[in-house]
């Protein structure tokens, strides 16, 4: 039995994916522990979305924004929301029926504000197994965190209160807005994990960010150098941090070299030389 039944505001960014978001909204509509409401913020939308919206979901909550990006989209969701707990969910992806109900269970009496899951990967429509590098875990995660984005958006189930703390998502970042947002949280705070898959991504479309931008790094990079900058971060954290952006910056350093981009190779050298300089000082 629960404690306290959680008051959850599910949030959807959506943009012109009309033909997927059904598929997102059903599998709210579904779960054995339903949320408070669910709220679609449409970030300016040229397809069917809301038209889908009033013929099919009349009972969610729809916001209609001109485009300004995912992060936008999110925070004006999180900033809408009554609930005291935020899940997100990218209207490209699906829950599975007993979602929330598991990450209930594994919050409940521990004191911890936030909780992801395992998960199921599709890739045009076959189901695909992670590489060990997105390997999922709870605890203190933050140095997981650093290679790449360890916390799917779509998994977590998150208590407004660490928005107050850490802030909400970075909205001048094009993408990897998950991956900073979670450096802030985990180099504060321990996270829960539900082991079981809960929910399915679906990969493998165009409009994908990662396919939108090349050198993803060039994000986490600036997202690196803010958490580096934190007050209060552990050492260790801090040059664990520190060690990945210098082997981030090398990487990208050598793609513009290739590519002919001077003064971007000339800027991420820069990068490497400046912060293998702060891992000298701290040994």
């Amino acid at each position: 039995m629960f404690h306290k039944a959680m008051d959850i505001s599910v949030v959807i960014p959506t943009h012109n994916r009309a033909r997927l978001l059904g598929r997102a909204l059903d599998s709210v509509l579904k779960q054995t522990r339903p949320p408070a409401e669910v709220i679609v913020v449409d970030d300016g939308s040229t397809d069917a979305t809301e038209a889908l919206m009033r013929r099919r979901f009349p009972n969610c909550r729809y916001l209609r924004q001109e485009n300004r990006g995912v992060s936008s989209a999110r925070n004006r969701g999180i900033e809408a929301a009554a609930g005291e707990w935020i899940a997100f969910l990218d209207s490209d992806d699906a829950w599975l029926p007993g979602k929330l109900e598991a990450q209930q269970r594994a919050l409940d009496g521990g004191g911890l504000r936030l909780c992801h899951t395992e998960e199921i990967w599709i890739r045009g429509g076959r189901r695909v197994n992670p590489m060990k590098k997105h390997a999922k875990a709870g605890g203190r995660i933050f140095r997981r965190c650093l290679p790449l984005c360890a916390i799917s958006p779509s998994s977590v189930l998150i208590h407004r209160s660490l928005f107050d703390e850490v802030g909400l998502f970075d909205e001048t970042l094009p993408a990897c807005e998950d991956y900073d947002l979670w450096l802030r949280i985990c180099a504060f705070h321990p996270v829960a994990y539900v082991e079981r898959p809960q929910i399915t991504k679906y990969g493998g479309h165009p409009d994908q960010l990662s396919r939108r931008h090349w050198g993803m790094d060039r994000f986490r990079i600036r997202a690196l150098e803010k958490i580096i900058a934190a007050p209060g971060l552990d050492p260790g954290d801090r040059l664990a941090a520190i060690e990945t952006l210098v082997k981030k910056a090398k990487i990208l350093a050598q793609g513009a070299e290739k590519r002919g981009k001077r003064e971007q190779a000339a800027e991420y050298r820069e990068k490497q030389r400046r912060y293998r300089t702060l891992v000298r000082n701290a040994d």
